[in-house]
């Protein structure tokens, strides 16, 4: 594969990255609007401009942890890329270790099986 085809694979997972990013913030902030007017309903005795103050409020307030909690979830998977990515180079080391070693055992095998014909 070219570099330029690499490249552009890349481009194209990155903007995937982002355009799911922006569609999981966008269906945060519906759910939190939905969960406002669910939570104001019941206070009747608001005015308008106060419900929408308390629904306002109570929106930034839900937008704030699931981004807190978004940024949370994203360190540790960073994290855990880190360690499989780390566990996954020291199986590959041991990997070619075991195939340089039978391929080692192997070649002195046959080795001494040709000069035992000979």
């Amino acid at each position: 594969m070219s570099e330029t085809a690499r490249q552009g694979d890349a481009q194209a997972a990155g903007l995937g990255d982002q355009v799911e990013g922006y569609l999981l913030w966008q269906a945060t902030i519906a759910v939190a609007e939905e969960r406002a007017q669910a939570f104001v309903e019941p206070m009747e005795w608001l005015t308008t401009s106060q419900r929408a103050d308390v629904e306002q409020r109570y929106v930034a307030d839900s937008l704030h942890h699931a981004r807190r909690d978004l940024e949370r979830i994203a360190a540790r998977c960073r994290s855990l890329r880190g360690e499989y990515e780390a566990r996954y180079q020291e199986l590959r080391r041991r990997c070619v270790g075991w195939a340089v070693a039978v391929g080692a055992c192997l070649a002195s095998v046959t080795a001494a099986a040709l000069s035992l014909i000979r």
